[in-house]
Parts: structure tokens; sequence; C-alpha cells
């Protein structure tokens, strides 16, 4: 896929279809690339069709949206649902009791950093649901994460759109 169709498709969809691959890229289901749909958006945003700071919004809104339904599935379904996972999986056993020691001892802050690692940043909204974290510290801290995290891909969109523009106009 070029430049322009991305571009068209982008004109064509426009912000619903960047509000919902984000969110469910934040729910962390497989397929959804936000990490390459953010930055085509702030290109995007860079061509004068819809504003930087609409964009963020637009990101941060769906990557809250995304990282509640995840704290929510973690928080009412969770545990049994780790369990049985770790039966399934018992190899990934370690890596899911790393990420709960994690949130566990560094509690709002861990939760903040994680949300800008990747893959952690998708994955740790579960044991914050299943330890219980208090949804506002959830809330408050994961979104300076996304936010923090949206930015970088958003802003890179953007300053290498306003690189190439003048190459892409001619």
């Amino acid at each position: 896929m070029d430049y322009n169709t991305v571009m068209e498709y982008l004109r064509s969809y426009g912000a619903v279809a960047i509000m919902v691959i984000v969110f469910l890229e934040y729910m962390n289901l497989p397929g959804f690339p936000a990490g390459v749909i953010m930055p085509l958006a702030g290109v995007w945003a860079s061509h004068g069709e819809i504003g930087f700071f609409t964009v963020m919004v637009i990101t941060i809104i769906a990557g809250l949206a995304g990282s509640w339904v995840t704290y929510f599935l973690g928080y009412f379904i969770g545990g049994p649902l780790l369990e049985k996972w770790q039966e399934k999986f018992p190899k990934q056993k370690p890596v899911i009791e790393k990420a709960m020691n994690y949130v566990q001892q560094r509690g709002y802050w861990g939760l903040f950093v994680g949300k800008l690692i990747p893959m952690l940043r998708t994955l740790i909204p579960i044991p914050a649901g299943v330890l219980r974290m208090k949804f506002s510290g959830y809330t408050l801290y994961s979104l300076f994460g996304i936010a923090i995290w949206n930015f970088v891909y958003v802003g890179a969109g953007y300053y290498l759109g306003e690189l190439i523009l003048p190459y892409i106009r001619g």
C-alpha cells in the first residue's frame, strides 16, 4: 500500500478509522497497528486535513477507552481468566507473574511507566484490574502514559509529513 492510498483511506474514513483502530489496538487485539496508523494520522494532520490537536484528542480518548475495557476485563474476570491462560500456556506463567508483581510493587507509577513500554502498555491493564487498582488513579496514570506514547507517534508522523510534504506536492 503506497502513501497516496493510505492518505485516501484517511480522507474517506477519517477520524472514525483512527479512533476504531487505536481503540482496538489498546485492547491488545492483534492486527490493529496503531503504531502505524498514529504516525500516518500525524502525516495527515501535517497536510492540514485534520488538526494535530484533534488527532491527539482522538487517539488519547480511543487509547483510554480501550485500556478501560481491558482493565474491566481484568477486574471482573481476570483472576479466573489468568488461571486458565496459565494452565493452557504454562510457559507464560512467569511473564504473567512478573507483570502482576510489577504492578503490585510499583503501583500507579509502575502503571504509568508500563504504558510507555511496547507490548507491556497494552497488557498492563489486566493486572491493574485483577489487583483492583482504584479506577480514578488507574485512569489518571494511564491518561498520562497514553498521552506521551501517542504524542511521540503522532508527533513523529506530523514531523515526517512536514519533511516530505514539499516533495509530494512537487
